[in-house]
């Protein structure tokens, strides 16, 4: 049975994809079904909802409306790391908690840049934070924040001005002065998400509103590994979006009576094939996002960071195929726009371009086999045995991770 809140964020979806607004009346939903601090930690009288309970949010509010889904889902992330690990400013994070009893509070990171390109892949951020008498004044240019029409707070990725550059993460108001959306999102997919480019001009902050202010390094940077089960429910979003689709394709199979044919277009071979396709392909998907999520909670040491990044690679590649497979299918149909499974199409081409990208995923997946082979190969060569057929030892390659 489909949710009510999934049914209500379908209903304003598609207004919100022609005009790329802020979807606000969507999000107020959210906030409505208690799902905005669903991640909140039992310290501070939350849910602790944690990382299944995330990826099912997030699948449940995809198959609605993703672009809300995906506002939604980074509010989640730092309320998931505030949970786990508290940075946050005391008096600050309980004033944000307050509020957000009252109507919806959305946070997200401001890290991508123009020249820098994503965190994932290292470096160092041209954004700028100089001190001042009270506290910092941040100056640069994000791209891609979501939802940042409706930030309440910028989390921003900066380089101090100091002899020795610090890097750390700035938290910014969403009403301080000097902060400009520069370019505004006009994509193909996800197009009320909102993750316009955003230009900070002198933003000034007080002293106590940074977190990991620290020397610049691999510790600094995005860690890629020891994030990954973070991307699970991110995976199961644009499952979400994938089971909209495949919702689509079964109606339209049921309904389609060509009068050549005399009977619903489901009844063929060629349909009942496909329909098979689709529903192993995200059922595998599933299984492998909601299973690896399930591990991640009960902190079972056998299940690696690595596991974690190739399930959202398979559960995204999966995803895009099972809706190809329905649009190819319908044919003209599927490509007109006004059919819910046009905009599915276009969403899902999202998928896989949140960092870290699949060259990034596999490459740490790969090196981490690699270098396991070799660890295994180096032990049995000590001992005179042979590794064929025996398991590869786990090693540590989180330095080797770029």
């Amino acid at each position: 049975m489909t949710s009510p809140i999934t049914l209500r964020l379908a209903e304003l979806a598609p207004e919100y994809d022609r005009s790329a607004a802020f979807p606000a009346e969507s999000l107020q939903a959210v906030h409505e079904a208690g799902l905005l601090t669903a991640t909140v930690g039992e310290r501070y009288g939350g849910p602790g909802g944690r990382v299944a309970e995330t990826a099912r949010i997030l699948h449940t509010l995809g198959q609605g409306d993703p672009s809300v889904a995906l506002i939604t889902a980074m509010t989640l992330n730092t309320h998931a790391r505030q949970a786990v690990q508290p940075h946050w400013p005391d008096q600050l994070y309980a004033s944000l908690l307050r509020e957000s009893e009252k109507r919806p509070v959305l946070i997200n990171h401001a890290r991508v840049e123009p020249d820098l390109g994503s965190p994932a892949r290292g470096g160092l951020p041209a954004t700028l934070a100089r001190r001042t008498a009270d506290g910092w004044s941040l100056s640069g240019r994000k791209r891609f924040v979501t939802g940042a029409d409706g930030l309440d707070w910028f989390l921003v990725w900066a380089t101090t001005d100091e002899p020795e550059p610090r890097v750390g993460t700035f938290l910014v108001p969403g009403d301080s002065p000097g902060i400009e959306i520069a370019d505004r999102w006009d994509q193909l997919g996800l197009r009320a998400s909102g993750s316009h480019d955003v230009a900070f001009h002198g933003v000034e902050i007080p002293y106590e509103n940074v977190i990991g202010l620290g020397p610049h390094g691999p510790a600094a940077e995005q860690d890629n590994r020891a994030g990954a089960a973070l991307h699970l429910p991110l995976a199961a979003l644009y499952l979400g979006v994938a089971r909209s689709a495949q919702a689509f394709f079964h109606t339209f199979a049921h309904s389609r009576v060509p009068a050549n044919l005399g009977h619903p277009v489901a009844r063929t071979e060629r349909f009942r094939r496909t329909a098979g396709e689709i529903e192993v392909l995200l059922a595998a998907a599933e299984q492998l996002v909601f299973g690896g999520a399930a591990l991640v909670d009960a902190g079972d040491s056998s299940y690696t960071p690595e596991q974690a990044l190739g399930a959202r690679v398979l559960a995204d590649r999966h995803g895009v195929r099972a809706v190809e497979l329905a649009v190819r299918l319908l044919g003209n149909p599927g490509l007109a726009r006004g059919n819910p499974l046009e905009r599915h199409f276009r969403d899902i081409q999202c998928a896989p371009v949140h960092a870290p990208q699949e060259d990034i995923s596999l490459l740490a997946i790969g090196t981490k086999a690699l270098n396991g082979t070799k660890a295994t190969t180096d032990a049995k060569a000590l001992n005179g045995t042979t590794t064929s057929g025996e398991a590869q030892a786990p090693t540590d390659t989180k330095a080797l991770i770029p």
